[in-house]
Parts: structure tokens; sequence; C-alpha cells
């Protein structure tokens, strides 16, 4: 049974493959339980820890399961916040045949799968982006965007601005970038908004937005946890990456307890958008919102294409 390195998943993953890939599974017949997600205490930070398994098979080929912890103060020991391990076997003899480091494998497949919403969800013409955040995902939003709309400018904000230096050191791109110490003074003027925090407060404001633009909101992974406020949900079309798990973060969990939001007003997910079951964008007015929680079919599809890259079968 091989490891395989976050090098090896981040040499193996390009993400115009990954986004087509992700776009397949979402389009074929792989099922995924709902993912089980255990808060346990950590008394020395003063802060729950999360414990997530999300497993994913398909009849007969393959199937996995990732194992991750959360922990929020992380960055101060200079660590992850999401740290954890995703197992392949094969789903015909009951084999293990891989282990792969999930930290790299779920930025990749985070990643993409914003990338993918976007495809559908932001106006084709869009070419600027926010970047709200400033994590180990950061640069990877920036550049799955960069894969399906053709961006040529960049902002980056986060607390820290030493950080949101850093990030704009780390991409390899052609669009001009930059570093922002307020991103309040340009959220009103791009065409994308990207945001990967651990906010409990939102940061993204419905009075600041303009029509026509897309938000992709990744982070807020519980349900406590907001980067959008109510108006920004009263005044968009809302798409999710998967219906059964809308619950599990504050920014449709809180609308849908306050009666802002209901069930049916969230127009479509993943599934539907790739199977052609929903249409996405109606108009090049209207803002659109797209809440990503993950979905073990991501992890899945991204585990197979490793492995099919390093030529592991």
């Amino acid at each position: 049974m091989k490891f395989i390195t976050g090098e090896e998943i981040s040499k193996a993953l390009k993400f115009e493959e990954l986004i087509a890939e992700l776009r397949s599974a979402f389009q074929g017949d792989v099922t995924a339980p709902m993912r089980h997600h255990h808060d346990y205490a950590n008394p020395q930070e003063e802060i729950d820890s999360t414990l997530l398994l999300m497993p994913a098979w398909e009849a007969g080929k393959d199937l996995g399961v990732k194992l991750v912890t959360v922990s929020p103060n992380n960055g101060k020991f200079n660590l992850p916040a999401v740290q954890g391990i995703y197992i392949l076997w094969d789903a015909h003899q009951g084999t293990p045949t891989a282990v792969l480091e999930a930290k790299t494998l779920t930025k990749k497949r985070t990643a993409a799968a914003s990338a993918l919403a976007c495809s559908f969800l932001s106006r084709q013409e869009s070419s600027s982006l926010l970047m709200i955040g400033t994590g180990s995902l950061a640069p990877e939003l920036i550049q799955a965007h960069s894969c399906v709309r053709n961006i040529t400018q960049v902002f980056i904000w986060g607390r820290s601005p030493q950080k949101a230096r850093a990030v704009k050191e780390a991409l390899d791109l052609s669009a001009e970038c930059r570093a922002v110490e307020d991103y309040r003074e340009v959220i009103s003027e791009v065409d994308i908004i990207s945001c990967a925090t651990l906010s409990k407060e939102p940061l993204v404001f419905g009075d600041q937005l303009k029509p026509g633009q897309h938000v992709d909101l990744v982070g807020a992974y519980k349900t406590d946890m907001r980067e959008a406020d109510d108006q920004t949900v009263i005044k968009s079309a809302v798409f999710v990456d998967t219906m059964a798990g809308m619950r599990e973060s504050g920014d449709i969990k809180i609308p849908l307890e306050n009666g802002l939001l209901v069930e049916e007003d969230i127009r479509a997910d993943l599934f539907q958008l790739c199977r052609g079951e929903q249409d996405g964008r109606l108009s090049d007015q209207e803002i659109t919102m797209f809440k990503s929680v993950g979905h073990a079919i991501e992890d899945l599809a991204a585990a197979r294409l490793v492995q099919s890259r390093l030529r592991l079968r």
C-alpha cells in the first residue's frame, strides 16, 4: 500500500483536469453517506476542535474515507487548521490501495469545487477577484478560479498584511496581484469574491455588493460561523455544493432558522448544475452566492485522479 505525500498530490493534480474530474463525478453514480461531524473539547485552547469522517464509494470500483481534524487555533503553532489522511480501497476486493495526505488533497479539491461552481455562476467575462483570507487555501482558490475565468486582477486581504503579501508572492499568475489593507475599498468593484476564513462574524455585507457579482463562501464550516450577512443571502441567488450538507454552516443554517431563507429558495447544488437539471446564473444582473461545505465525492474523485496520474493501478 502506497503512501502519497502532499508534494506528490500537488504535482499530480492540475486544476483543469481536477475541475473536469469533479464535474464528471457529480454527474455519475457515487454513493456518499452523510459525513460524521464530531466537535470535541480542546481545553488548552478554550475552543472546540472537530473530527470529520467522510466516506464515498462507486460500487465495484473504488471506496475512500477521509479522516480530518480541524483545530482553529493551530496558526499560533505554525500548523494548518485542517489535518488528516485519506484512505483509498479497491471496492471490489476490499483491499486498501493507498493512503494520501489529506490536507493537500482537501485544498485542491475544495478550490476545484469552487471553480466548478464559478463556471456556472459567475459572468463569463468576469476578470477581477477579491480573495478574503490568507490561509493555505487562498492561493489554491485564486489559481482554480483563474482556470475557469480570465482573471486579470487579484486583490488579497487578511487580518495580517504580512500573510496577505505572502499569498501574493506565492502565486504564479500573469494577473496583476495586490495585497490590500482594507478589502471594503475594492469589494464593490470586483467580479468574484472568494472568502475562506474561520470567521464567526460576517465579512461580506450585502449592501456592499453590486449587480452581477459572484460570491464564493468556502470557510465558516461550523453552524456558529459566518462569512456573509443576511443581506447578502437575501440579495443573492443561493447555491450549495450539496443539499444534504447545507445546514452544516452558519451561512445557510442561521438564515434558515431566522426565516430569511427557506430550503426552496436554494436554487441548486452541484449535482443539479453538473447534470443540467437546474440552471446556474440567469442574467448578468443577478448576484450569485455559492456555499461550500465539502463533499466526499470530491475527495474520491481527487484521490482517484492522483492514483491514475501516478500510475498506481
